[in-house]
C-alpha cells in the first residue's frame, strides 16, 4: 500500500473505533461521517426479530451459496444481449442515435454504462437469494456523487434512478463490482488491482450491511455521508498538494449552482434573454417549432408544468409559484440515456430575477420490470421519484414528476429535478488508483445503506456472514463479467461499423 493511500485511509478513519474486519477503512470513513451527524448513539438492544432475520438470511444460502453467487460463464457470441441494447433505440430520438452509439463506442467502460438492460437479463438467468430491496438497477460507479441536501450539506449518495425497481439486492452489488473492474481495466490499473478493489468493494458492502443490521430503523434512515466532514478530516492529514486538491473539489462543487447553470444556458440577444444553441448538447425548443405547432407545444408545456406542480410535496408547491418559465431546451445527457427525451427548463423569479434551472427527463419502464414485478406506480416518472426518495438519504425539495404529449402526440412520463445543485462527482478518467479504490468502497457503503432502508437488512447481513466468501465471489464475478463486457464491446463495435 502506498504512503499516500495510508494517509488517505488514516484521515478518513477519523475517531471511529476500528472494525474487526480488515481492508474496508472507507466504510469506517462513511460510518464516521454518518455518526458525526447522528451523534454515534449506542447500539439498541436486540428484539426477537433479529435472530429470525439472521436465520432467514442463512437459509437463503440453500437457494444459492455465496460462492455460487459469483459464478459467470463467459460467452463468446451474444447476439441476443446486443439485441437488447439496440432495442432501446426504437423509442429514442432518431437524430440522437448516432450520438448514443458514438459515446458507447468510446471505450469498454462507456459501453458498460449503457448495458443495464442486457445485464439485467443476464442476472435474471442466474440463481438469486430471494431477498428483495428497492434496487437502483444501474448502480455502476459513475452513478454516485455529491449534491446539496435541503439542509445545505454536501452529501454523497446514489444519483441515478431511471431503472429503480424492486429486485434482489445482489443485482446492484454485481453491477457495482463489475463496474469497478471494468473502469480499472480501462484506466490501465491491471487485473491484480481490479480483482483486489472489486473484493474490497464487496467487503465494504458486507461490513456496512453488518453495521446497519445492528442499528435501529430510524438511525439507518438518518445515516448519510457528509462530504464536507470527510474532506475536512482529510485535509488535516495530507500534503499541501492534497489539501489544494480538496479545496479545488469543494470549490468546484459549491460553484455548480442554479445561477451558474443559468449563465451557461442563457445568453442575451438584443436585450432579450434566450437559450443558448450548442448542438447536440443543448438545442432550444424554438429550433424545433414551426408556426403550425407552436401553439400546441405551448399548451403541452403548460400541461407538463401543471402536472409537475401537482406532484410536488404540498409544502413546496408555493415555492414554484414564485417562478415563471423563461425558456426550454433539449439536453443530451450521459451515455445510456442519450436519445431519451430530456429537457432543461430555465425559470426566473416573478418579482426578483433569481434563476432556477430544472431538468425534465423522460422516464420509461425500468429494465428490471421485465424480470421482476411490474411498477406499482401510476407513471414511470412517479416510480423514479419514489424510488429515489426511498434509496437516497435526502432528496431535493423540487423533485417531482409529470406527463405530457410530445410532438408526435404520444403522451410520455417525465421526472423533474433541480439541475446543478452543488453537484460533485469524481473524474473517473483522472482519479488515481488509490483514490478510485477508496471511492469504490464509499459507493459500496452508500449502496448498502440504500438497501438497508428498503429491505430486510438483518437477512442480508445473515446471508453475507463474517467470512470472505462473498467478497471473493464478487471479485470472481467482476473479473468474469469484465471479460464478458470486453467481448460484447468488440461485437458492438463490429455491429455499428466502428
Amino acid at each position: 500500500m502506498s504512503e499516500k493511500l495510508k494517509k488517505l485511509r488514516k484521515s478518513l478513519e477519523g475517531s471511529t473505533k476500528p472494525s474487526s474486519s480488515k481492508g474496508h477503512s472507507a466504510v469506517e470513513a462513511a460510518r464516521a461521517a454518518a455518526q458525526h451527524r447522528m451523534g454515534a448513539g449506542r447500539v439498541p438492544p436486540r428484539a426477537p426479530g433479529y435472530a429470525i432475520a439472521r436465520a432467514r438470511g442463512k437459509e437463503a444460502r440453500q437457494r444459492v451459496s455465496r460462492t455460487e453467487l459469483g459464478r459467470w460463464e463467459v460467452q463468446q457470441d451474444r447476439a441476443a444481449a446486443l439485441d437488447l441494447v439496440f432495442a432501446q433505440d426504437a423509442d429514442r430520438l432518431p437524430d440522437l442515435i448516432p450520438e448514443r452509439h458514438s459515446r458507447m463506442a468510446a471505450n469498454p467502460f462507456a459501453f458498460y454504462r449503457a448495458t443495464a438492460a442486457s445485464m439485467a437479463a443476464d442476472l435474471a438467468m442466474l440463481p438469486d437469494t430471494g431477498i428483495v430491496v428497492q434496487a437502483c438497477g444501474d448502480a455502476h460507479i459513475a452513478n454516485f456523487g455529491g449534491y446539496r441536501s435541503p439542509e445545505s450539506n454536501l452529501v454523497f449518495d446514489l444519483n441515478d434512478f431511471d431503472e429503480t425497481s424492486r429486485a434482489p439486492w445482489e443485482w446492484d452489488v454485481k453491477r457495482l463490482v463489475a463496474s469497478v473492474a471494468i473502469c480499472g481495466r480501462h484506466r490501465g490499473f491491471g487485473d491484480d488491482w481490479c480483482d483486489k478493489t472489486a473484493r474490497l468493494t464487496a467487503e465494504s458492502y458486507r461490513a456496512a450491511m453488518a453495521y446497519f443490521a445492528e442499528l435501529g430503523a430510524l438511525d439507518v434512515w438518518n445515516a448519510y455521508i457528509d462530504v464536507g466532514h470527510v474532506l475536512e478530516s482529510l485535509a488535516d492529514h495530507v500534503s499541501k498538494a492534497d489539501r489544494r486538491q480538496v479545496a479545488a473539489d469543494l470549490k468546484r462543487a459549491f460553484s455548480k449552482t442554479h445561477k451558474r447553470a443559468f449563465d451557461k444556458l442563457v445568453t442575451m440577444r438584443d436585450g432579450q434573454a434566450e437559450m443558448v444553441y450548442d448542438p447536440p448538447a443543448i438545442v432550444p425548443l424554438c429550433r424545433f417549432l414551426s408556426p403550425d405547432n407552436a401553439e400546441r407545444v405551448k399548451e403541452a408545456l403548460a400541461t407538463l408544468m401543471e402536472g409537475y406542480r401537482g406532484a410536488l410535496l404540498p409544502t413546496y408547491r408555493p415555492l414554484l409559484e414564485n417562478y415563471r418559465v423563461l425558456g426550454i431546451a433539449q439536453k443530451v445527457v450521459g451515455v445510456g440515456s442519450v436519445g431519451t427525451r430530456c429537457w432543461v427548463a430555465v425559470l426566473t423569479g416573478t418579482e426578483v430575477a433569481d434563476p432556477l434551472v430544472l431538468q425534465i427527463k423522460e422516464a420509461n419502464a425500468s429494465v428490471l420490470e421485465r424480470w421482476c414485478s411490474a411498477s406499482p406506480y401510476a407513471s414511470h416518472g412517479e416510480r423514479v421519484v419514489q424510488g429515489q426518495r426511498l434509496m437516497q438519504a435526502t432528496s431535493g425539495v423540487l423533485l417531482g414528476w409529470t406527463s405530457a404529449p410530445g410532438f408526435d402526440g404520444v403522451r410520455r412520463d417525465y421526472y423533474v429535478r433541480q439541475l446543478w445543485n452543488w453537484k460533485m462527482s469524481v473524474d473517473l478518467e483522472k482519479a488515481s488508483a488509490d483514490e478510485l479504490e477508496i471511492y469504490s468502497q464509499l459507493c459500496a457503503w452508500t449502496l448498502a445503506r440504500a438497501h438497508a432502508r428498503t429491505g430486510d437488512r438483518g437477512a442480508i447481513a445473515g446471508y453475507l456472514g463474517t467470512s470472505e466468501k462473498f467478497d471473493c465471489a464478487m471479485a470472481a464475478f467482476a473479473h468474469s463479467y469484465a471479460d464478458q463486457n470486453e467481448i460484447d464491446y468488440a461485437h458492438f463495435l463490429a455491429r455499428i461499423g466502428g
